[in-house]
């Protein structure tokens, strides 16, 4: 056979009989007509395969025409009153409208420019109200809520519904992002910013639909686990076809398919631009995406085309329509959207005869309305129906529509329509023409608000729809109802003892075994959730495997390789740990589900992700955030932490900064602990204010591999310990030189201060009195509290900083060593006492591998460079000659001459 084509055969390769290609393709809807399209693709399959045995070669593709999935015959017809639905559409475009450009109206001394988007909600109003009126269920007592993932950039039409919902007045409308008087609305969706609103928070891309995927995951572990009944919630995700290349957008959707992610639904609003100009110019970006989905196991619903086109492609014989259809590539069709029916006609049709035909009897005008189907409010009811009763796969609904539809001239299908905030009185009564609000043209000036009355059918119908769906959204829920004691100290008696002698732990060991006493408690036991990265072998916790078993929904079908031993692999559908695999951005993801379960399900969990502490802030920093917003609560720990201490890692594993990151987010809270006993203070201090008093924090807690001896729990300092710093290590109490000085450190750096006190006191006759310091970032917090006070309060006696109490008995200059970069501890020297010297050594630098010693020499860290500091401090404060700090650089080797490690 030729490769030519027959120019009677519509593209069929030349040569082929048309009429036998006819008879099968009757036979195939004979088939469909009898046996039903589940049979009919099973016979295609087989038929595929046999063609391949046969080494007929049948590449695959993941493709399908550029039409609308569902056909015309099989569209679920809304039961709602679509005519009403439009006239509310409209108000609620007009009022995000106005709310936008009236923020940037009328503070014009303030540069009059506070942002906001039309273009966004505009062209997605109509899915919005098909969910609203038909689909998301709100928390009640016979449902647990849909969770609704809103694109960020959407956040004005979101007001706008609620609004008219009567929960947002108009003096929040008119202070939209003017929120410091706290009467503001949110620039976008922030649960931190507006707790009782926001579900989740989306805008910084890509971050929304990760999160989604596992937070659909989390709800059926709830399920499985017998926790909350979560069988008949979705989650619904709305994505811009723009912000799909975030790798984040697209990087977990083959955990939903492989999971069978049935609840979950992604929303792709295909208007084919982004922020600058076309998403795909050169391409198709629904088709893309449509192989991105359908070749990783999802269920692919495409929207594309209005019903205006129904008739044309039923009149479309040869195919030609759908031919123009595909070729016309992205930078096409936002053209044609961007200028008028003549345009179209011309450049649309006009590329084939027989197209220009099918419409001549249409007007430029009818022509200009033929709509894409995310216009078209029954196909949209039509589409997220199917989705809504999908099974056995998640699903991903392909809307084609028009970025800043009803804008016209101003921004309708332009490149500069998302920046698009600012309209003249002209473009504001256009828009109210174009949807017919009943504004006169004398309040055009002043862009009203537009609300009907309660008792017109528009209201009515909107709060009916709500209550017929329980509820309004979106809507977040603060606390959960159930309530929980925090087990007591004395619990974990075990890890505040001293260990025995010879025996030596890790911080990391000290809280394995917290977390396994904390499982063995009957309440809040099940509700502990461990989540590993593939590091449970390296954090010692592969007990847990067998103990609590690994979730997988589909349990364990294999028999796994270590099955005779005692910690084996075990899966289990109803398994306690998730297990993410090697996926730092995943196992945040879970983490942050679990950790706001309080919030979305009713129910309090309890998270605990552990994993390389460099993994931690520095790679997943912006989930972390997310995390903030969402007001998790929950526990992060940083295995093996600091700069010198994975000493075989290098550059890519060693963490001098985590601590730092960690700060910059105000409702996280950080530890670099020691000790066993700081481990188990500060986690039952977090589970009694996150579980016990559900505050709106979460931990973030380093952990170390350096085994030593654990000196146990001091009585009387757990308070101490939890402010961030106690002395761990009197010096002698009256030297002969008299004098002292301060020791601070945290973390295993800690221990180089205890021998840099000996040193002191052996070689120099100086006192050493050694502080643990589990919290300079708690410390720093406590002080600039104290500094605004004391600025705000002049007529009050002053505060003093807890650094500056804690210091004040106890004379001398004060040096403090950690394994992180100097910042870390430089942030107290504010609120050292008054005339104190204080000297900081830290980790800046890249990390290297070598022996810990080694390490610790190159980064002047170690003993000898704190007792350096020490004699230099003070010299500084003229105690003793500059000559005694030369002396002891000489006497340990100290080269003077080696490179900066900041510089190495």
């Amino acid at each position: 056979m030729t490769a030519q084509t027959d120019p009677k055969g519509a593209g069929l390769p030349a040569g082929l009989d048309q009429q036998e290609s006819r008879e099968w393709m009757d036979a195939l809807s004979a088939v469909i007509d009898r046996e039903g399209a589940d049979y009919a693709h099973k016979l295609i399959e087989d038929l595929l395969e046999h063609a391949r045995q046969n080494s007929v070669d049948m590449p695959f593709s993941a493709n399908t025409g550029y039409v609308n999935t569902i056909e015309v015959d099989q569209e679920a017809k809304c039961p709602g009153n679509l005519e009403i639905e439009g006239r509310l559409r409209a108000y609620m475009r007009w009022n995000a409208m106005a709310m936008v450009v009236k923020a940037n109206r009328l503070h014009p001394a303030d540069g009059g420019d506070l942002g906001g988007h039309i273009g966004s909600f505009a062209s997605l109003a109509n899915m919005f109200a098909a969910g609203f009126n038909h689909f998301w269920h709100a928390e009640n007592e016979n449902h647990g809520g849909d969770c609704l993932y809103i694109q960020g950039h959407v956040s004005p039409g979101i007001y706008a519904r609620a609004y008219l919902e009567g929960r947002i007045s108009e003096e929040q409308l008119l202070n939209f992002r003017q929120e410091v008087d706290g009467k503001g609305l949110s620039s976008y969706p922030h649960p931190k910013l507006m707790p009782d609103f926001w579900q989740f928070p989306t805008v910084s891309m890509g971050l929304g639909p990760l999160m989604a995927i596992y937070q659909a995951r989390f709800l059926k572990y709830l399920h499985a686990r017998g926790i909350a009944n979560t069988e008949n919630r979705k989650v619904w995700v709305f994505c811009g076809d723009g912000e799909m290349d975030e790798v984040e957008s697209l990087g977990a959707i083959g955990l939903a398919a492989r999971e069978k992610l049935d609840n979950l639904v992604f929303v792709i609003n295909c208007n084919l631009q982004r922020l600058d100009g076309p998403v795909r110019g050169n391409g198709k970006i629904i088709q893309e995406l449509e192989g991105e989905f359908r070749g990783s196991g999802w269920n692919v619903i495409k929207l594309i085309w209005g019903k205006g086109w129904d008739e044309l492609l039923a009149k479309d014989k040869d195919g030609v329509l759908k031919k123009i259809m595909m070729e016309c590539n992205d930078g096409d069709y936002q053209a044609m959207k961007a200028n008028d029916g003549a345009y179209v006609r011309q450049h649309f049709f006009g590329r084939d005869p027989r197209a220009l035909k099918m419409v001549e009897h249409m007007s430029d005008d009818e022509i200009w309305n033929l709509r894409r189907g995310g216009h078209d409010s029954q196909k949209v009811y039509a589409a997220f129906k199917e989705a809504n009763t999908a099974q056995g796969q998640p699903t991903v609904l392909l809307v084609k529509t028009v970025k800043g539809f009803g804008m016209g001239k101003i921004g309708e299908g332009k490149n500069n329509v998302h920046q698009t905030k600012k309209l003249s009185d002209e473009d504001i009564k256009a828009f109210r023409d174009r949807f017919n609000i009943p504004i006169p043209d004398s309040q055009i000036a002043d862009i009203p608000f537009y609300k009907p009355a309660d008792d017109t059918p528009e209201m009515k119908y909107l709060h009916e729809r709500r209550k017929a769906l329980g509820g309004y959204l979106p809507h977040r829920r603060q606390e959960a109802d159930e309530k929980f004691t925090a087990p007591a100290l004395d619990t974990f008696k075990a890890i505040l003892e001293p260990t025995p002698e010879g025996r030596e732990i890790s911080t990391t060991q000290a809280y394995v075994r917290f977390l396994t006493q904390l499982l063995r408690d009957k309440n809040i036991g099940p509700r502990v959730v461990p989540i590993l990265v593939d590091e449970a072998r390296t954090f010692g916790m592969e007990g847990l495997f067998r103990q609590i078993g690994i979730y997988n929904p589909a349990g364990q079908q294999y028999t796994p390789v270590d099955k005779d031993q005692v910690m084996y692999y075990r899966e289990d559908k109803a398994g306690q740990i998730l297990q993410e695999g090697i996926n730092e951005a995943g196992g945040m993801s879970s983490w942050i589900a679990a950790a706001t379960s309080y919030s979305h399900s009713n129910r309090v969990m309890i998270p605990f992700y552990v994993y390389y502490s460099m993994f931690g802030f520095q790679r997943i920093g912006d989930l972390a955030w997310a995390a903030g917003d969402l007001q998790a609560r929950g526990f992060l720990l940083g295995g093996t932490s600091g700069r010198t201490t994975l000493n075989g890692e290098g550059l890519q594993h060693e963490d001098g900064h985590s601590h730092i990151l960690a700060n910059t987010i105000p409702n996280c809270v950080t530890y670099d602990p020691t000790f066993a006993h700081e481990v188990a203070v500060i986690m039952q201090d977090g589970l009694r204010r996150m579980v016990q008093n559900q505050e709106n924090i979460f931990y973030y807690i380093t952990l170390l591999n350096e085994n030593y001896p654990m000196p146990g729990l001091e009585a009387g300092t757990e308070e101490q310990i939890l402010k961030g710093m106690y002395m761990v290590k009197p010096g002698q109490k009256v030297p002969d030189s008299g004098l002292r000085v301060q020791l601070l450190g945290s973390g295993t750096i800690l221990r180089e201060s205890f021998f840099a006190q000996e040193l002191l006191e052996k070689d120099w006759g100086v006192a050493a009195d050694v502080w643990s310091c589990p919290s300079f970032n708690e410390l720093t917090r406590e002080g600039q509290d104290v500094d605004r006070f004391n600025m705000l309060h002049p007529l009050e006696a002053a505060k003093v900083p807890f650094v500056a109490q804690q210091l004040a008995a106890h004379p001398g200059p004060v040096v403090a060593s950690t394994d992180y970069m100097k910042a870390y501890a430089e942030q107290i020297r504010p609120y050292m006492p008054k005339g104190r010297t204080y000297k900081v050594l830290g980790t800046d630098g890249f990390g290297r591998s070598d022996f810990r010693s080694k390490l610790r020499e190159h980064f002047e860290i170690n003993r000898h460079y704190i007792v350096i500091a020490a004699l230099r401090g003070l010299a500084d404060e003229g105690k003793i000659n500059a000559t005694t700090v030369a002396e002891a650089i000489k006497k340990y080797g100290i080269n003077t001459d080696k490179i900066n490690p900041l510089h190495a």
